[in-house]
């Protein structure tokens, strides 16, 4: 007959006591692990940054919404509003600061090639918005008067010149 050869498992775990001590570190590791991670991720304290980051007009600023909706009659009595106003709620939010490559108000070089095309092709621009560029038909608040975007133009190649 054939000789079977048995082998006997060996573990590094020799007693109960062992046995006892893996069991709870096997519990208690990940969970050290997971409650130092998540006092580092709430704790907002990044390394090389200061934490002025967490102050509430910090947080309030970052939460700002970047619009917002206005539902308004249509029956109701429609507010005249400046030219200047318009600009100042409308329009600077690019051209006050020449993002989207608009020109800036009061920028007399960056204005020119447009005054010399005239008011009437200025007037249909802004009204009508600018294929391939991101001026928009009345910079994209459709609820203004052609009159009062007629005014907007205006004031802004008074300002060119």
């Amino acid at each position: 007959m054939s000789e079977v050869h048995i082998e006997e498992h060996s573990s590094p775990i020799k007693t109960p006591k062992q046995l006892i001590i893996v069991v709870l570190l096997s519990f208690l590791v990940p969970i050290v692990v997971i409650v130092m991670l998540s006092q580092l991720i709430t704790t907002g304290v990044t390394p090389g940054k200061d934490s002025q980051g967490a102050t509430e007009e910090a947080i309030a600023a970052r939460l700002k919404p970047i619009g917002q909706v206005e539902v308004t009659d249509p029956n109701a009595p429609k507010v005249e509003k400046t030219g200047k106003e318009i600009v100042d709620a409308v329009c600077s939010a690019c051209h006050a600061t020449g993002a989207l490559n608009a020109p800036k108000i009061g920028d007399k070089a960056a204005w020119a090639p447009r005054v010399k095309q005239g008011k009437e092709a200025l007037y249909k621009v802004s009204l009508e918005g600018k294929p391939g560029t991101a001026m928009i038909a009345k910079g994209g608040f459709a609820n203004l008067a052609d009159a009062d975007v007629k005014a907007v133009v205006d004031l802004m190649m008074a300002k060119a010149k």
